[in-house]
């Protein structure tokens, strides 16, 4: 029997019974977002500004769909964070597909069923066929702890599992990066949550790790 399960209902706890997936409390796991970050140009600070009125004041409006974060707040980030050029490229919508086979024993017989988790991942970042980052884009009224079992699946199917896979998750105005490494058991990490109600511009810090990580990928 074969049962078909969407990443986006995906959970924490399923992901920890069916492949084993714990999270490290070991603050060195995810160095990568907070150590040894570079700065960013006073013309890119100016340029985020802008890009935090831009949503601030489009939300104004109405509560804005996936495709408008994309549009608004996602796009400037990848741009300002050097993935649309060399030796990066973006794929969208890319399709993932996990199956996971389960036993069921009985008194009467023995049942194989097999699951297998179906989705979409927003924008991945590639080097030739490396896994890079993973960016799971939400509407602005999506909270985050929902989108973070959903990037988790999708890092889970990471096809170069001897290399780490990074994460982020965000719904225009929250931001939070993941890491994760395939071993015997998958662990993985968060970072801080950044957010643009704060009155210091927290996308300085956003772009900060994004360039940070293209440094550590490449």
């Amino acid at each position: 029997m074969i049962q078909v399960i969407q990443a986006q209902n995906i959970t924490l706890a399923y992901l920890k019974q069916k492949f084993a997936l714990h999270k490290s409390e070991d603050e060195q796991f995810f160095r990568e977002w907070f150590d040894y970050i570079p700065e960013i140009s006073e013309l890119e600070k100016q340029y985020l500004d802008r890009v935090k009125n831009n949503y601030l004041n489009v939300l104004e409006n109405a509560p804005l769909l996936e495709e408008a974060v994309k549009m608004v707040v996602l796009s400037p980030l990848l741009d300002l964070a050097g993935f649309y050029g060399h030796p990066f490229y973006i794929a969208t919508e890319e399709s993932v597909e996990i199956s996971e086979e389960i036993i069921i024993d009985d008194e009467d017989n023995s049942e194989e069923t097999q699951e297998i988790i179906k989705g979409k991942i927003d924008v991945l970042v590639l080097q030739d066929k490396l896994w890079l980052l993973i960016i799971e884009s939400k509407r602005s009224s999506f909270s985050l702890a929902k989108a973070i079992p959903q990037a988790l699946t999708y890092m889970l199917a990471n096809p170069q599992p001897d290399h780490p896979i990074y994460s982020l998750v965000m719904n225009g105005e929250d931001f939070q990066f993941m890491k994760l490494i395939k071993q015997d058991k998958p662990m993985y990490a968060l970072s801080d949550r950044f957010t643009l109600y704060r009155r210091e511009n927290e996308l300085y810090k956003v772009v900060n790790i994004l360039k940070k990580l293209g440094k550590v990928l490449i």
